[in-house]
């Protein structure tokens, strides 16, 4: 049976410039349909860096008041530089990720990767990161890390799978190789996969604030499944993802309320 505190767990963790930040995001995504039919594609690339940045935003919030501004600085800059790696050497190489070039669309750009690239990283890594703790924290000692690596990995590969498909209609970037995946390339999933888990195998989170991070996660598979299948015109990315960020969202939080 849930207790009252399982049921009233929104309030006492988000604080109000936290809730102020999650309100923004979720304005700012639900907004990029409307924006697009009014102000055109232009206005809608703008919202888009809008709406990473305040998802962003919201995240670090979180993180900040349970590790402090020393921790999360630190380790935000740790997975933007990672990441950025990652994306430079995959668009330079084709590995891990498959042969793929940005195009200009998203600005301003390092080494032909858009900044905004590991800002986006850092939205939804440490969300992934908030359900894997919950899935992993009754498994025995031994298993525990390699088990939090493992779905942290899988749950962020799971929001890829709208990801890819939405962002290469856009005309984000291009694969030179597509097939696969509604388009994408099976190794593009095998290099989020690969690149996740490093990522936190070397960050090793800990401590975190497991309630509103897997709220981040939550809201962002509805907005996801929601704008691709009736917004965007892309039902099968919206069924495919919508079924595996749900399934890594539903055994999160029974996984969290049965804890409580």
């Amino acid at each position: 049976m849930l207790s009252k505190a399982s049921l009233n767990f929104l309030p006492r963790s988000l604080n109000p410039f936290q809730t102020a930040l999650l309100t923004l995001w979720v304005l700012t995504m639900i907004s990029l349909p409307i924006v697009d039919w009014v102000y055109g594609w232009q206005f809608m690339m703008a919202a888009v860096n809008a709406g990473v940045l305040a998802q962003a935003g919201v995240v670090m919030a979180i993180l900040w008041k349970s590790w402090g501004p020393a921790k999360t600085l630190r380790i935000t800059a740790l997975v933007a530089v990672l990441s950025w790696a990652a994306e430079t050497l995959g668009s330079q190489t084709g590995f891990p990720f498959g042969t793929y070039d940005y195009t200009e669309a998203l600005q301003p750009q390092l080494f032909h990767v858009p900044l905004l690239i590991p800002l986006a990283w850092m939205m939804m890594l440490p969300p992934a990161w908030g359900v894997a703790r919950v899935l992993s924290r009754h498994l025995a000692p031994g298993w525990q890390t390699p088990a939090f690596i493992t779905f942290s990995a899988l749950a962020m590969t799971a929001w890829d799978l709208f990801l890819d498909p939405q962002m290469v209609t856009w005309g984000l970037w291009e694969w030179q190789n597509p097939g696969g995946y509604f388009g994408i390339p099976w190794s593009n999933y095998l290099g989020w996969i690969l690149v996740s888990a490093l990522i936190t195998a070397v960050v090793r989170p800990r401590q975190l604030p497991v309630a509103p991070l897997m709220l981040i996660y939550t809201i962002t598979w509805l907005l996801q499944t929601t704008g691709l299948g009736f917004f965007w015109g892309m039902s099968g990315p919206a069924l495919v993802g919508g079924i595996a960020m749900g399934l890594f969202s539903v055994l999160g939080w029974h996984a969290y309320l049965k804890g409580e």
